[in-house]
């Protein structure tokens, strides 16, 4: 039996669903929308970038005239030392390191989810395990240990990189993956779905999981950061695979070359700022998500955007929204409830603080008649 799904031809449903898709990027933050746009261009300039190389970044030109040549028009970021372009070397280096990055953010988002949720949900000895392997790796000092295990493997390529890189990068995020899990397990949609004979697999995958997209889009961001940081450290230090052009790559040869001694900034600015522009990118999307994800901190970011909007002078005056008009009840008060004293008034005359207290009046004694008076004079009243 097959069933048609019912498509709208309506343009009016048409236009909603656009404005929809509009809306999310409306709501983002304006950090957010500029990471966003840097990333973008990183990851362009990634994908066209070696297509469009105007020379091999391994060719090495024997000319002495090319050597440490400052950038002209044939050569936009100048040579190294032996004559090689560095703008092709940076549009093939931005490839291999996000590449590299994107890889090992994929690689430990899966093993934070599948570790926090399932420490979470499980519970018992699974999450004393879980949890106990978690703070094993999180206490283990990283670079000395990225440094000794790359070091001792038998082959320096980008399968080790991102495999000693994802295998130390997930415990923070499943740290919070798990402490988020442990507070929606008891949610009554949870429950709901556990009663009604829910496969485990299913809750996990369609109940929980899809809750916490903001968190985990945020630690694979994270993940990314940390992984560009890492595998521009460890080409750095000459731990990397030097046959291969990165970032990390060009500033190790530039650093052994000594460019800096000789002037050649041409050298090392440009994957400098290449590395510091990709951080920056990916910190402003976090902070953007954070905030989107966040309603405390969404809340407080539009209060902060509106304190500081300055007002047009067409705009129309800000008008406060005026009390709600007092009822007033038959005979001049208030009914007050059983039980409830009535309350008193907390208006007070200006300077009335500052004058002393009116001590109470006392009520003049009765005056007794006269024959009374003498027969208490003489002692003949009772």
């Amino acid at each position: 039996m097959t069933v048609a799904l019912p498509v709208s031809t309506d343009p009016a449903a048409v236009t909603e669903e656009h404005q929809q898709r509009r809306g999310l990027w409306r709501r983002l933050p304006t950090r957010a929308k500029v990471g966003a746009i840097m990333l973008g261009a990183f990851i362009l300039a990634a994908i066209i970038g070696p297509l469009l190389t105007p020379y091999d970044p391994s060719f090495q030109n024997p000319a002495p005239a090319l050597s440490l040549h400052p950038p002209d028009a044939a050569h936009l970021l100048g040579t190294t030392q032996s004559g090689q372009d560095v703008f092709s070397q940076l549009l093939v280096g931005i490839r291999l390191t996000l590449e590299l990055a994107l890889s090992v953010g994929v690689v430990a988002s899966v093993l934070s989810v599948v570790v926090g949720v399932a420490a979470a949900y499980l519970g018992g000895i699974w999450d004393e395990v879980l949890s106990l392997a978690t703070n094993v790796f999180l206490v283990i000092p990283a670079l000395p240990l990225l440094i000794i295990l790359l070091g001792y493997l038998p082959q320096k390529g980008q399968t080790a990189t991102v495999l000693v890189l994802a295998g130390l990068g997930w415990p923070w995020g499943a740290r919070l993956i798990r402490a988020q899990t442990m507070a929606i397990r008891g949610r009554d949609f949870v429950a709901a779905s556990r009663e009604t004979g829910e496969r485990t697999w299913r809750i996990l995958a369609f109940e929980i999981v899809p809750n916490e997209v903001s968190l985990i889009a945020a630690s694979f961001v994270n993940t990314v950061l940390y992984a560009i940081g890492a595998s521009v450290a460890l080409a750095f230090i000459g731990l990397a695979d030097l046959t291969s052009w990165s970032l990390g790559t060009m500033l190790y040869w530039a650093q052994s070359q000594q460019a800096l001694q000789v002037g050649a900034w041409w050298w090392f600015v440009p994957p400098g700022l290449a590395v510091a522009l990709m951080g920056t990118a990916l910190v402003l999307l976090n902070s953007g998500i954070d905030e989107l994800g966040n309603p405390r901190l969404r809340d407080a970011g539009a209060a902060g955007a509106a304190a500081w909007r300055k007002l047009r002078p067409t705009d129309p005056t800000p008008v406060l929204a005026a009390a709600p008009a007092r009822r007033r009840w038959r005979g001049g008060r208030q009914p007050q409830a059983p039980g409830r004293t009535p309350r008193r008034s907390a208006l007070r005359l200006r300077g009335a603080e500052d004058q002393p207290p009116t001590p109470p009046k006392c009520a003049p004694p009765a005056r007794r008649p006269a024959r009374e008076a003498g027969m208490a004079e003489r002692g003949e009243l009772p």
